[in-house]
């Protein structure tokens, strides 16, 4: 997990985080504008939880990716913690 942080570095951290943010906006977006700021917080969280929990569980090709895949990964991930809130959350 170590060699991922090294890797990827703190600007690709903000990179994430911006991605996670701009995910949940575009899903408080999409459930009607309420709690957005819920949203775009978990989002950011997420997208940045996402590629180190795959590093954890031994998927190793994200830092031989590049910054590109992280960054379509945190994407993913986001989206998907975010859809499984709206779903727990109804």
């Amino acid at each position: 997990m170590e060699e991922l942080l090294n890797g990827i570095g703190i600007a690709a951290l903000v990179i994430l985080a911006l991605v996670g943010l701009a995910v949940g906006w575009v899903a408080s977006l999409l459930t009607g504008g309420r709690r957005r700021a819920l949203y775009m917080i978990v989002g950011a969280l997420a997208a940045m939880a996402t590629p180190f929990l795959l590093a954890a569980l031994g998927v190793t090709i994200l830092a031989a990716g590049g910054l590109l895949l992280v960054v379509i990964v945190a994407l993913i991930g986001a989206a998907l913690v975010l859809a499984l809130i709206r779903a727990i959350a109804k």
